[in-house]
């Protein structure tokens, strides 16, 4: 097993490498970047963003004659000192492959750098977005799994029964409402004040809320996620449920099943002392892929109709923008949470059965 586990640890290295020079070189290709905007503020309207990019000394170039720099759109009529200045502010005066090593040597000591369009340096930002993704991606994944394995495992039971029939049509339906519109839908009937204003619509907590006491704290925060873990939760909710059920069915149906009951077991002791096993498997390895999914990318559309401010919506802008220091930490960090769970999965294969054999199994 601590063979395994190492083999896989040192995997871990060329596989965030490889994700990181991929990106990085789309990025390359991919017009808009952050000097080209810099430029475009500059020759068109003065805006916030030339106090961030040159200071105050943004002046001390206008009216000086340009031949422009060719490398940029929108550098024609701008002082070559100009834009030299933008590119060193921005790090772009450097070759690309010193960059890119540049960064990961950053990255090895978990320096991120600072956002080019926000005075905060990203760690701190990842780490104000942090809360909000962390509680919908943790209760999304704790409820759909806590309610859909018991579920699933009462419908295998009860295959074909009228539980079974009317159980399924629910979940099927939920599974083909897309989640921001069901978002909608209770934000028009319970948050918005046009039918009901039961729930809050911004944030995770009151005004106040530091101010409260602990039991009311604990209450308002979970008030705050009533709407949007519902609006996440139905298509989480089909998938594990009928994930469930049919794995448990594909093991009731095989020999040893069969066995153990001719031994004289009964149901709950075949089902949860043999069944039970076997089955998880499936649903394990589907566990961490669900969670990353929920904790950044899923949550993009909720948050954004609840007023949340997590870090799917902090990528989202950030790509936007060509914010490449969030861009690239976020996915640096996510990259390595992805291959660090997915490790723990394995691990968790082999608490589940431990006849599953790590040190032979080619990586």
């Amino acid at each position: 097993m601590g063979a395994y586990i190492i083999r896989r640890l040192l995997l871990m290295i060329p596989t965030v490498f490889g994700i990181m020079a991929v990106s990085f070189l789309i990025t390359q290709f991919a017009p808009g970047g952050p000097v080209e905007q810099a430029l475009a503020n500059l020759s068109g309207q003065n805006s916030g963003i030339i106090e961030r990019v040159t200071g105050n000394q943004a002046g001390d170039f206008a009216g000086q004659p340009s031949q422009g720099n060719g490398a940029y759109r929108g550098s024609q009529g701008l002082a070559p000192e100009l834009v030299a200045r933008i590119e060193k502010q921005f790090g772009f005066d450097k070759p690309p492959l010193e960059r890119f090593f540049s960064m990961l040597g950053n990255y090895l000591r978990f320096d991120f750098g600072e956002s080019y369009y926000r005075d905060i340096s990203v760690i701190d930002l990842i780490l104000e977005k942090m809360p909000v993704s962390i509680s919908l991606g943790l209760w999304m994944t704790l409820i759909a799994y806590g309610v859909s394995i018991p579920l699933g495992i009462a419908k295998a039971v009860r295959d074909g029964s009228r539980f079974d029939v009317w159980t399924s049509t629910i979940i099927i339906i939920g599974y083909a409402v897309p989640g921001f519109l069901v978002a909608i839908v209770l934000v028009v009937f319970f948050a918005s004040g046009s039918f009901w204003q039961f729930f809050p619509l911004r944030g995770l907590t009151s005004p106040g809320w530091e101010h409260f006491p602990w039991w009311r704290q604990l209450l308002d925060y979970f008030w705050h996620l009533v709407l949007p873990i519902t609006a996440m939760g139905l298509g989480a909710f089909a998938t594990a449920t009928l994930l469930t059920k049919n794995s448990f069915l594909d093991e009731i149906g095989k020999q040893y099943v069969v066995t153990a009951r001719a031994k004289g077991l009964t149901e709950n002791q075949v089902l949860y002392g043999h069944v039970f096993r076997n089955a998880m498997m499936l649903i394990i390895a589907g566990f961490p892929g669900a969670f990353i999914g929920v904790f950044f990318g899923g949550s993009l559309l909720i948050e954004t109709i609840f007023l949340l401010d997590g870090l799917g919506l902090l990528g989202f802008e950030a790509v936007v923008n060509r914010d490449y220091p969030v861009v690239f930490a976020t996915l640096y960090i996510f990259s390595l949470m992805a291959l660090v769970i997915g490790l723990i999965s394995d691990l968790t294969y082999m608490w589940v059965d431990p006849r599953l054999d790590f040190e032979s199994r080619d990586v």
